[in-house]
């Protein structure tokens, strides 16, 4: 009875996971990425000219644009063409430090021209262009 004990007993042993070398190598991967990590992300120094802005005007008005159901282009209140857009807005920031532009487009206009009217906005060179919307029903 004895003998049949001893073979359980080493059944149970067997049946349990040792997990102390799965521990082991996960502190030496957690170590070797720490000391790795760093050396990934250095650059290279570079020594950035320095320039003169100019000072920022805080009188400067937003630019929005309007596109009504009839795909007619309206900056701030001034109706013009698609394609004198560019050529007036790289004009208009010539002279001015912010570079953003508000789009309002009627839900009616077809999403193809009111992203035909953002390409000639992002050609212009302008750094950020923000979307009008109205909130939902329940929000107003």
């Amino acid at each position: 009875m004895r003998g049949l004990r001893k073979r359980n007993i080493a059944k149970r042993e067997m049946s349990e996971i040792n997990v102390v070398p799965f521990v082991d190598i996960m502190l030496v991967l957690l170590v070797t990425f720490m000391v790795t990590a760093p050396m990934l992300s250095m650059g290279i120094d570079v020594n950035l000219p320095r320039v003169k802005s100019k000072s920022v005007d805080i009188s400067e008005e937003k630019l929005v644009l309007t596109i009504n159901e009839s795909r007619e282009i309206f900056l701030n209140k001034n109706k013009m063409q698609l394609g004198e857009l560019n050529f007036k807005l790289e004009a208009i920031f010539a002279s001015r430090i912010d570079r953003e532009v508000f789009l309002r487009a009627d839900r009616s206009v077809p999403y193809g021209f009111v992203v035909q009217v953002m390409s000639e906005i992002r050609k212009a060179g302008v750094d950020r262009l923000g979307l009008i919307t109205e909130p939902p029903e329940g929000m107003r």
